[in-house]
Formats: C-alpha cells, sequence, structure tokens
C-alpha cells in the first residue's frame, strides 16, 4: 500500500491554516526567525494549533544527521548551532502569552552533546523571559550519552519527552540509526535523576505493528517511568517516504487508549491526528 493508494478517511481530513490567530503566530515567529515542527515535519495540525496560538518550535536548525524514513525533515550536514537562538526562543514566547511551551530539535550526531546544552539554555532562557510557562522537552536520544542527557534534566524542563516511534521489530526500517533499548534506557536514566520529572513519549501506528506489539511498547514505557504517552496516525509525508500499511479506525484508537489507561498512564492521547506536542498544554 503506498500513499496514493487509499483514499484518506474522511476523520483525517483537516482544515488550512487561517485566522488572525495563525497570522500572529506565524509573524511572531518569522520575526524572531524561528523554525517549528509543525511546518518542518509538516504535522497536519498546524491549523488547529496555530489557531489556538500554539506551536512546537523546532531548534537547531532545519536539516537532521539521520533522516529516518518516516519523517519530513530534510537530513544532510546541519549549520552550526546559532547561540543566539534561546532568547529568540523566548522573546517569542513571552510576546504570544504561551502558557507552555514545546521545543524540539533536529537530531544533531555532529554535536559532541546532541545539542544539550543548547536544550539547556533555551529552557533558562524561558524562565528568564517566560516564567509562568511550563516548559516540556521533546529530546533526540543524545547517541546514548548520559552526561548530554543529564545537562538536560539539570536544567529542570516541567516534561521530559522522547519518542519510540515504533515497536522494536519495524526499527531497522523506519528508525535506522536509533535503537528501541537505547530510547527505554534515556527514559530509565532521566528517572532516575529526577524521579519527579514527568516523562512523556509516543508512538506511531500505521506502519505494519501489531495490536500485540503496541501493547507491549506501552509496557515497557511504563517500565521505564513514563507516565504520559501519544499515539497518532503515521502519515507519509511523501511518495519517497515509507508508504504507510493502513490507516488505522478511531475505534482502534480508543481501544489503544484504554490499553494505555489500563496499563497505568496518568495522561493518554491517542487518534488519528494526535502528535507529540497535540495539546501538551491540557490534561488529557
Amino acid at each position: 500500500m503506498t500513499p496514493a493508494g487509499p483514499r484518506r478517511p474522511d476523520w483525517l481530513k483537516v482544515r488550512v491554516p487561517s485566522g488572525k490567530r495563525v497570522e500572529e503566530v506565524s509573524g511572531t515567529l518569522a520575526r524572531h526567525g524561528l523554525r517549528t515542527v509543525c511546518r518542518e515535519a509538516r504535522c497536519p495540525n498546524v491549523g488547529e494549533c496555530w489557531g489556538a496560538g500554539t506551536a512546537t518550535v523546532l531548534l537547531l536548525g532545519d536539516v537532521c544527521t539521520r533522516g529516518c524514513a518516516f519523517c519530513g525533515v530534510t537530513a544532510g550536514a546541519p549549520a552550526p548551532p546559532d547561540p543566539s537562538e534561546p532568547d529568540r526562543v523566548a522573546s517569542a514566547a513571552a510576546e504570544l502569552s504561551w502558557r507552555h511551551v514545546v521545543v524540539t530539535s533536529v537530531t544533531r550526531d555532529d554535536l559532541p552533546d546532541g545539542g544539550a546544552a543548547h536544550f539547556a539554555s533555551v529552557v533558562r532562557a524561558l524562565r528568564r523571559e517566560a516564567p509562568a510557562a511550563t516548559v516540556e522537552l521533546l529530546v533526540p536520544d543524545f547517541a546514548g550519552n548520559a552526561d548530554a542527557l543529564r545537562c538536560v534534566v539539570d536544567a529542570a524542563p516541567d516534561i521530559l519527552a522522547h519518542n519510540v516511534e515504533t515497536v522494536p521489530r519495524l526499527y531497522p526500517v523506519v528508525r535506522k540509526g536509533a535503537e528501541y533499548d537505547g530510547s527505554l534506557d534515556l527514559l530509565r536514566r532521566a528517572a532516575a535523576m529526577r524521579p519527579s520529572l514527568l516523562l512523556k513519549s509516543g508512538i506511531m501506528v500505521g506502519l505494519g505493528e501489531t495490536e500485540g506489539e503496541v501493547t507491549e511498547v506501552f509496557r515497557d514505557l511504563f517500565d521505564a517511568g513514563c507516565r504520559s504517552i501519544t499515539v497518532g496516525q503515521y502519515l507519509p509525508p511523501s511518495k519517497g517516504h515509507l508508504p504507510l500499511t493502513e490507516y488505522v479506525s478511531p475505534e482502534r484508537f480508543d481501544l489503544y487508549a484504554k490499553a494505555a489507561r489500563r496499563i497505568g498512564f496518568d495522561r493518554v492521547l491517542s487518534g488519528p491526528l494526535v502528535r507529540s506536542s497535540y495539546y501538551a498544554q491540557s490534561p488529557a
């Protein structure tokens, strides 16, 4: 099955971004020279989220050193980090009166710390410029660098997220260069470093996984200390990306949500349009 095969179901149709608030968010981010994963990864919720005045800021450029088969972000050799970026993120957050700020990055295997110090600088800048806002960091795996993770955890974000993305069996195809056990280990280490830190992860479905495999991922994440989880439909960014195997029904997403709650997750968002930062500012 390819992206050009079955027609996209009605539950995956979204509105085009428009309106005064969308223009305000877009203009503010552009004025501060900031990128968002909403645009770079072609998120289907950009209209809804920007219309509500929120966005997920993308740090460290728009070029990733890995190029996972599912991701719409360009792969290649990125530019050096911009030391002014943390202050620009904080200024934009203050200007837009964000109460919850979600920050992520491309993977930067070219940097000794994977960009960890840059994440920490963003947290500190946000604490200065937007002290009322809670801060959520969606981080890469830092190539297993424990010192890099410690740097991020010590910056004291309110939420630390790291997505496993798919089931272990599909990692060689979906996430080349990443390791499922490595992602679990990052979450375990973060939980040990700061037990009060809320840990979050996410998984895509529609890539050929089974329901049993998804439930097993839930258990693994819970055992690693994760208490917040998102489950969403994989949508190929282009015909050149990994093809989907199916459009998962809303009913099955409801079943996944029930399974996660039975395991013990405190916060669960499961649905076709759910992404890691979808409704991040609201309790589920």
